[in-house]
């Protein structure tokens, strides 16, 4: 399977909206598109394995070039074989470029137009990242796909502030994309470009067409959920995403909460990932069919049924509300493992039925539920904001 090109074809789309359904080849394995992808920031999704993922179906894989260039290293990924070797895992992975984290994470970082300086978070040493060398790392990673390097404006963000991202983001794609096609094995690694603009319509549509035509693989919306209202999120992606080619994969980037993901879906948007499933998972809180469930109030100490009565996961079908309640309140690790089994099958579960409610020409009255549940008092995620795992 190794080898083959990436190939993307729309199979369904739904007559109420711009909802489609697809198959992304790539050389790791076919994705079915919409999709949710676990986030894997240093080469694992923190307290499962590989075997774990496989279970629950996931497809597709994010890890995160920031990381894993600070550790474990381009050289010791190389000489392991890539990610996929590393962490035993055989489907496909997205890289994230790591601009996002060297923005976030560092109280020293210097931004110029030949890249960004910045300081490791985890000894201080210095380093620098321009947009040849996030394809270098990212080529020593190997992963299926890989991002552009892009600057991510804070928020709140002056227009003339955001145009200067938007400038340098595309001058970046540009280089990205040249040092790309000259020294990576485009058959195996594909590239996508990333839109940004903030809030700004025009300055979204103006950056997805100028990325339209340097003829990227794949495109990403980037720079939302990073503490806008879901109002302006909203109108983040429906401006960007007609501007994408339709031909084309399109990535919402960072985007976790059930109700954000089917509202993007209804624009069009094919890809999605956010570390706030298995944060989430880790604080207690349960993403059922019924809204978020927190496991640590004393209302499930004796609720000895699943905490989803219609979820197939495997902890919902071996174990109850109160065990998992046990678990949590007495500090146990396996606590941890077991939410975090139950989020991320809601999550790739969500897209699947996503995908069936397109095929049956049914994604409206579905968004329209999923929206009910999750933005009505308690439903709603209340930490629109996903810093890197």
């Amino acid at each position: 399977m190794a080898g083959r090109c990436m190939r993307f074809e729309i199979e369904n789309r739904d007559p109420s909206c711009a909802a489609r359904t697809g198959r992304l080849e790539l050389p790791h394995g076919t994705v079915e598109t919409p999709v949710f992808m676990p986030v894997g920031t240093q080469a694992s999704v923190k307290a499962l394995s590989s075997e774990d993922l496989l279970e629950l179906g996931a497809s597709i894989i994010l890890s995160n070039a920031y990381h894993l260039y600070l550790r474990p290293g381009p050289e010791i990924l190389r000489a392991a074989g890539g990610i996929h070797r590393f962490m035993n895992w055989p489907r496909p992975v997205l890289t994230d470029s790591g601009g996002f984290q060297i923005f976030s994470l560092n109280s020293f970082m210097k931004l110029t137009d030949e890249g960004v300086h910045f300081r490791s978070h985890i000894d201080g040493s210095r380093h620098f990242f321009a947009p040849e060398t996030a394809i270098d790392a990212q080529a020593a990673i190997g992963s299926d796909i890989m991002m552009c390097l892009d600057e991510c404006p804070p928020w709140p963000v002056e227009r003339e502030r955001a145009e200067r991202a938007v400038t340098r983001t595309l001058r970046w794609a540009e280089r990205c994309r040249k040092h790309w096609g000259s020294t990576v094995d485009r058959s195996r690694q594909h590239l996508f470009g990333i839109v940004q603009g903030s809030v700004y319509a025009d300055l979204r549509r103006d950056c997805a067409r100028r990325l339209a035509e340097m003829e990227f693989p794949g495109y990403a919306i980037g720079g939302v959920s990073v503490g806008e209202t879901k109002e302006l999120m909203e109108e983040a992606v429906a401006c960007t995403a007609p501007e994408l080619p339709e031909s084309a994969p399109r990535y919402l980037m960072g985007v976790g909460p059930p109700d954000d993901v089917v509202m993007a879906i209804g624009y069009g948007v094919d890809m999605f990932d956010c570390v706030m499933p298995t944060r989430n998972a880790r604080n207690g809180t349960l993403f059922t069919s019924m809204g978020r469930v927190n496991i640590k109030n004393a209302v499930h100490a004796r609720n000895f049924g699943p905490v989803d009565p219609d979820c197939g996961c495997p902890v919902c079908r071996r174990y109850s509300a109160a065990y998992l309640h046990h678990l949590f309140k007495s500090g146990e690790i396996l606590a941890l493992r077991l939410n975090t089994l139950h989020n991320l099958w809601f999550m790739v579960q969500l897209t699947s039925l996503a995908r069936e409610a397109i095929r049956n020409g049914q994604f409206i009255p579905f968004r329209d539920r999923i929206l009910r549940q999750w933005r009505t008092a308690g439903g709603a995620d209340d930490s629109p904001v996903s810093p890197p795992e």
